[in-house]
C-alpha cells in the first residue's frame, strides 16, 4: 500500500466508520470485474456509505485527494461500467438498501439505490402493486437507473428512464441535488432525471430513487408460439406491434438458445425460434387480445402455440428466457460470454436479426440470438475463449459489424447494457457533434475528471492513480 493509499484510507476512517473502509484483497477483487468479458482492474479502497451524508464527504475527500470514484451497485452490468481502470474508490451501495417509503396513492416508492428489484417487489406485492422494469438480472435500483436498463416489460411500460420521478444525487463537489419532483408532469426548467439516468456514475452518485409502479393486473396469459425461421418470428412481432394489440412482453429465443435454455432449465419447449410472449388486462379483453393474436402469428406461419394459465408454469417459461445468459455459460465451460446489444427500427428489425445471424454463422463461433424485439432490441450471444487470440478477435469483429449495421440504419449501439468501455468507440459515430455536448456537461458536472473516467465519454485529462 503507497503512502498516498495509506494517507487516504486513514483520512476515510475519520469521516466513516472502519468496517464502512476496506483494503481487503477479496473485497477489491469482487469490486473490480462485472459480468462482462472484459478485464479485471482493482480499486485500492472500497467505501461503504449508508446516507448520502457519507457519500457528499466521500466525494469532498476525493476531490481533495483527486482520487478517481466508481459507484458499485451489484457487478451485474455487460460493458465494463463499474470496474476502475483509474484504480481509486470504489463508493459499494449495498448498506443503503432500505425502502424508504410507498405512496400507494400516488403509485410512486422512495428507495435507496441498493435496493434490488425483487426486494422492491416483495414490499410492492402487499399494496397490489410492481415495479415493472425487468432486466433479469436481480440488479440493484441505483444500477438499473445508471444504466437506463429495460428488459422483457419495456414494449408495454416502458423503459428505466421512464419510471423515474426524481433522484436524489450527490455531485463530484459533494453538492446533494434533487433532479425532480412528485408530479406527474413538469414543464419547469431542464430535464435533469433524463439526463442523469443512464449517465453510468459519470455525473453524480445516485443515493435516492423516486420510481412510479403499476397496479398488478387482474390477469396474466403467457404464450410461447414456434415458427419456421427467425425471419416468420421477427415478422409476427411487427404486425402484432401495428395492429396495436397491448402485449407486455414479447422475447424471441431462436433454434439454438432453445436447445440451450431445455438442456439447462430442464424444459421440453419446441426447438425452433421461438416468441416468449405474455399479456396484461382483464378477462374479456384478454381473450380479444389473445384471439387477434393467434390470427396474426398463423398469418406469419406459426407452427405450434403453447399457453401458460397457471404460475407456475408462467414462471418456468420466464425462467428459462432469463436465464439463457448462464445457460450458454455452463453449457461452454471455459469460455467467456459476449453479449451484443443494439436496437433497431421496428421497420429494419427483421433483417438486422437475419444479419446478426448470419455473421454469427460465418464467424463459427458458438451462440445464439435472443431479444426483447418487442422495442427493435436484440442480442447475440457469443461464446470465445479469452485465451485463443483468434476467438476473441473474430468476435470483436462480429460485435463491431453488427453494430455498425444498426448505426447506419439509425439505430443505437447500445438498447440497454449501456455504453461503459465496450461501447465507448462507437459514441463519436452515433452521436456526431452532440458527444461534445456531452463532454461539455461531463466537464461542467465533473471538471477534474473523477467521477467513473473513461466510460461514456473519454476526456484529455484524467484523476490521479493511487
Amino acid at each position: 500500500m503507497t503512502i498516498a493509499t495509506e494517507s487516504l484510507v486513514e483520512a476515510l476512517k475519520e469521516i466513516l466508520s472502519d468496517d464502512q473502509v476496506s483494503i481487503n484483497q477479496a473485497i477489491r477483487e469482487l469490486h473490480g470485474r462485472d459480468e462482462s468479458y472484459h478485464a479485471m482492474s482493482l480499486p485500492s479502497i472500497v467505501v461503504f456509505p449508508t446516507s448520502a451524508e457519507d457519500v457528499s464527504k466521500i466525494m469532498k475527500l476525493a476531490q481533495t485527494h483527486q482520487v478517481p470514484i466508481v459507484p458499485f451497485g451489484l457487478g451485474t452490468s455487460l460493458e465494463g461500467h463499474v470496474i476502475p481502470y483509474d484504480n481509486g474508490i470504489t463508493i459499494d451501495f449495498s448498506m443503503m438498501n432500505k425502502v424508504l417509503e410507498i405512496k400507494a396513492n400516488d403509485l410512486l416508492v422512495k428507495v435507496q439505490p441498493g435496493v434490488t428489484r425483487t426486494q422492491l417487489n416483495q414490499e410492492l406485492k402487499k399494496y397490489g402493486l410492481f415495479f415493472s422494469v425487468d432486466p433479469g438480472a436481480d440488479a440493484t435500483l441505483g444500477g438499473m437507473a445508471a444504466t437506463n436498463a429495460s428488459g422483457t416489460t419495456s414494449v408495454k411500460y416502458g423503459v428505466m428512464r421512464d419510471q423515474v420521478r426524481d433522484l436524489e444525487v450527490v455531485l463530484a463537489d459533494g453538492t446533494i441535488i434533487h433532479t425532480g419532483n412528485l408530479a406527474a408532469k413538469s414543464s419547469s426548467g431542464y430535464h435533469l432525471n433524463g439526463l442523469f439516468v443512464g449517465s453510468e456514475g459519470t455525473l453524480g452518485c445516485f443515493t435516492e430513487l423516486t420510481l412510479r409502479v403499476y397496479g398488478i393486473p387482474e390477469h396474466v396469459m403467457a404464450a410461447r408460439a414456434s415458427f419456421l425461421s427467425i425471419n416468420d418470428a421477427v415478422e409476427a412481432v411487427v404486425s402484432i406491434l401495428q395492429a396495436g394489440i397491448p402485449i407486455a412482453r414479447v422475447e424471441l429465443v431462436d433454434e439454438v438458445s432453445m436447445k440451450q435454455a431445455n438442456l439447462h432449465s430442464e424444459t421440453n419447449y419446441k426447438e425452433e425460434p421461438t416468441l416468449f410472449m405474455e399479456f396484461h388486462g382483464n378477462e374479456a379483453g384478454l381473450k380479444q387480445d389473445i384471439e387477434f393474436m393467434k390470427e396474426i402469428v398463423e398469418d406469419h406461419h406459426c407452427q405450434s402455440i403453447a399457453f401458460e394459465k397457471d404460475n407456475a408454469a408462467r414462471n418456468k417459461l420466464w425462467d428459462a428466457r432469463h436465464n439463457l445468459a448462464y445457460a450458454y455459460i455452463h453449457g461452454y465451460p471455459g469460455k467467456k460470454m459476449m453479449v451484443t446489444d443494439v436496437c433497431v427500427p421496428i421497420s429494419e428489425l427483421a433483417n438486422a436479426v437475419h444479419y446478426a445471424r448470419q455473421q454469427l454463422d460465418a464467424f463459427g463461433l458458438p451462440g445464439g440470438i435472443v431479444g426483447h424485439v418487442g422495442d427493435g432490441n436484440f442480442h447475440a450471444l457469443v461464446m470465445m475463449d479469452m485465451d485463443n487470440p483468434e476467438e476473441v478477435a473474430k468476435a470483436n469483429q462480429l460485435n463491431e459489424l453488427i453494430v455498425m449495421y444498426a448505426l447506419e440504419r439509425d439505430g443505437t449501439c447500445t438498447g440497454e447494457h449501456g455504453v461503459g468501455i465496450g461501447k465507448l468507440k462507437y459514441q463519436a459515430i452515433e452521436h456526431g457533434a452532440a458527444l461534445l455536448v456531452m463532454e461539455k456537461i461531463k466537464l461542467a458536472l465533473d471538471p477534474n475528471n473523477l467521477l467513473n473516467p473513461n466510460k461514456i465519454v473519454k476526456l484529455e485529462e484524467q484523476g490521479v492513480n493511487l
